[in-house]
């Protein structure tokens, strides 16, 4: 009888020892969840899982936008505010499709209907469509070079002078949108 116990209260021993090195490797392990969302990208692409916000923010067709999530890729970001019915848009559909597909995990090129999502636009300027918001990889607004030979617009804080959006209004041919990008800092491949 007295044997039985000790085998038993080895067991427990045995037991609570386990349950304590798990608890600590889960107590440990717990902070990983705290990782930059950067890191997260990185290590979504290192083992070839595909999280549902990394494949939210490289799907060409949104119905909101949320800026701060898509700067923690750090890549060069082009948001289209249109509509499916504007010729101009409509002229520039292939251009964005072509693009989004070929730019995945280089750049961010997203599309907004507007007609559709007219929230979506909220906070941004839009004044007409077809219309586009112009991000850099540091995630501040794009400053062209003196020599891209394309109109934009920058908006700045009146109070403070911070720039605060770049954007380009009216349709884009695949050119000039190819050469936004290299001024990005994109390489044509």
């Amino acid at each position: 009888m007295h044997i039985m116990k000790k085998k038993t209260a080895t067991v427990v021993v045995i037991i609570l020892v386990v349950a304590a090195i798990v608890s600590i490797w889960l107590f440990k392990n717990a902070g990983s969840d705290s990782k930059s969302n950067s890191s997260k990208h990185a290590e979504n692409q290192i083992d070839g899982i595909i999280s549902p916000a990394y494949e939210d923010a490289f799907t060409l067709e949104a119905t909101a936008i949320g800026l701060d999530e898509l700067k923690v890729y750090g890549i060069p970001i082009i948001i289209d505010f249109g509509a499916d019915s504007c010729i101009p848009c409509k002229e520039m559909a292939p251009v964005l499709r072509n693009l989004n597909s070929e730019m995945q995990g280089k750049a961010i090129i997203k599309f907004v209907d507007v007609w559709k999502n007219r929230q979506a636009a909220d906070g941004f300027p839009i004044q007409l469509i077809p219309t586009q918001v112009l991000v850099n990889s540091e995630g501040n607004p794009y400053v062209p070079s003196k020599d891209i030979g394309i109109e934009f617009t920058k908006y700045v804080m009146k109070d403070t002078g911070e720039h605060i959006f770049t954007v380009h209004q009216g349709g884009l041919t695949e050119d000039q949108m190819r050469k936004i990008l290299a001024d990005m800092g994109i390489e044509n491949e």
